[in-house]
C-alpha cells in the first residue's frame, strides 16, 4: 500500500467478528472469559492487551514501515519504557535541543538511576562519535527539534550507531511518518507523542513506539505490560480516527506552515524565523531528502528579544489560542521559556537558542488570510 492508502487501511486486516464493523469497536473491558485457565482469544487483560489498542498498534506500525507498534499512555510513558531497556552505569547521547520534558525526564528520573546523559549538539551528526564509548547504549534524537526546528541527518546518525551497537531512536512527534519515516533511514526505534498530529484533534494523550526487531519489541512489549503505563481503548479509537485523516491534515499543515513562515520573515518587527523550509535554514539540504515537506512548526523571535513583547504578542492572538501542545486543527501559539521548556535551566535553554522573546507556532488548518490576519493585529 501507498502511504494515504496505509493510514486508512494498514495493518486494518481483521473484521470485526461480531457485525462486520467498518471502523474497529471500543472494547471498553477491563478482562476477559476463558473457557478453560489459558483458554482464550488472545486476550487475557487490558493491561496485557486490549483488542481496540491492537488495532491502533497495527495501524502504527504500518504508517512507520515498523513490524511491530507500541501503544501508551502518553508521549513520556513511551520514552520512559525505552530508558528502562537500561540500567545503571548506561550512557545515552541526546541532542541538546529536545522538548523539555523529555529533558526533565532524563535527567530528573533517570540520572539518579546511574544512568549518564550528554546533550549535545547535533547538526553535524558526524559529531555524535566523538562521545560513543563502552558504556553508550542508547541514541536519542528529536528532528526537527523541539522549538527550533534544528535538522539532524538520521542516516548518518544510524550508521553511527550500527557501527559501534547502539541503539538509535528517534522522536518523530514533529514530523510524523507522512513526512519523515525514521526505520527506513536506519533508526531502531520510532517514538511519538500521538498527543500531536496522528490524534490530531487535541482531545486526547497517548504515545507510541514502532520498532522493526522482534527481540526489541518484545522487550518493550514486557516493559510495557510489567510497567504498565498502557492508553485505555477510548484514547486508542480516537488515535486510530485521526490517523485516517492525518495525510490529509499535515498537508494543509505544510502548506500553511510555509505561507506563515515566509510572511513573519519579511516582517519589520520579526528578528529571526526557524522553519526548515528556507533554503538558510541550518541542514535544509537534508532536510529536503529526508522529509517529504516541512511541517506546521515554526518558531520565531521579536527584534530585541523582549520579554514582555513575547508575551503581548501571545496573548493579543484571536484565533491562534495560547496552548501548551501542538498537532491539532486549530492553530496554537506557545512560549517556551515560560510553557514548555520552563524545566529547562535558563542558561542551558537559551544555550540552545530558547530566548526569552521566543514565540512558537503549531500552525492548523484553518484559512491561511485569517491565521495571517491573526498574527498582523497581534504583532502590531
Amino acid at each position: 500500500m501507498k502511504f494515504n492508502t496505509k493510514t486508512i487501511h494498514g495493518g486494518q486486516h481483521e473484521v470485526d467478528p461480531a457485525y462486520g464493523s467498518v471502523m474497529p469497536p471500543i472494547y471498553q473491558t477491563s478482562t476477559y472469559s476463558q473457557t478453560t485457565p489459558g483458554g482464550h482469544k488472545g486476550f487475557e487483560y487490558s493491561r496485557s492487551g486490549n483488542p481496540t489498542r491492537a488495532a491502533l498498534e497495527r495501524s502504527l506500525a504500518s504508517i512507520e514501515n515498523g513490524n511491530f507498534g507500541i501503544a501508551f499512555g502518553s508521549g513520556l510513558a513511551a520514552i520512559d519504557a525505552v530508558m528502562k531497556l537500561l540500567k545503571p552505569g548506561d550512557e545515552v547521547i541526546s541532542t541538546n535541543d529536545l522538548y523539555g520534558g523529555s529533558y526533565r525526564l532524563f535527567t530528573r528520573i533517570f540520572e539518579g538511576f546511574g544512568i549518564k546523559f550528554h546533550f549535545i549538539g547535533m547538526q553535524n551528526a558526524e559529531n555524535i562519535e566523538n562521545y560513543i564509548n563502552d558504556k553508550t547504549k542508547l541514541i536519542w534524537v528529536e528532528t526537527p527539534t523541539n522549538p527550533m526546528m534544528n535538522i539532524i541527518d538520521i542516516k548518518t546518525a544510524a550508521s553511527l550507531a550500527k557501527k559501534h551497537a547502539v541503539l538509535l531512536a528517534v522522536d518523530n512527534t514533529f514530523a510524523t511518518p507522512y513526512l519523515q519515516q525514521p526505520l527506513d533511514l536506519g533508526a531502531d526505534i520510532v517514538m511519538h507523542s500521538a498527543t500531536k498530529y496522528l490524534g490530531g484533534h487535541s482531545d486526547v494523550v497517548l504515545g507510541a513506539l514502532v520498532v522493526k526487531d522482534e527481540k526489541l519489541a518484545t522487550r518493550l512489549y514486557f516493559i510495557q505490560n510489567a510497567s504498565g503505563a498502557v492508553c485505555g481503548p477510548q484514547d486508542s479509537f480516537l488515535v486510530l480516527r485521526g490517523i485516517k485523516t492525518l495525510h490529509l491534515r499535515v498537508q494543509r499543515h505544510c502548506e500553511n506552515g510555509k505561507a506563515i513562515a515566509n510572511y513573519l520573515k519579511k516582517h519589520p518587527k520579526i528578528e529571526k524565523v526557524y522553519w526548515p523550509g528556507f533554503e538558510d535554514h541550518p541542514n535544509h539540504h537534508i532536510a529536503k531528502v529526508q522529509m517529504k515537506d516541512f511541517g506546521g512548526m515554526l518558531s520565531f523571535v521579536t527584534k530585541g528579544n523582549d520579554y514582555n513583547e513575547a508575551i503581548s504578542i501571545v496573548e493579543n492572538l484571536k484565533i491562534f489560542t495560547l496552548a501548551e501542545s501542538l498537532g491539532g486543527v486549530e492553530s496554537l501559539a506557545g512560549h517556551p521559556a515560560s510553557m514548555t521548556h520552563a524545566s529547562i535551566p535558563k542558561e542551558e535553554r537559551e544555550k540552545t537558542g530558547v530566548v526569552d522573546s521566543l514565540i512558537r507556532l503549531s500552525v492548523g488548518i484553518e484559512d491561511i488570510d485569517d491565521l495571517i490576519a491573526d498574527l498582523e493585529q497581534a504583532i502590531g
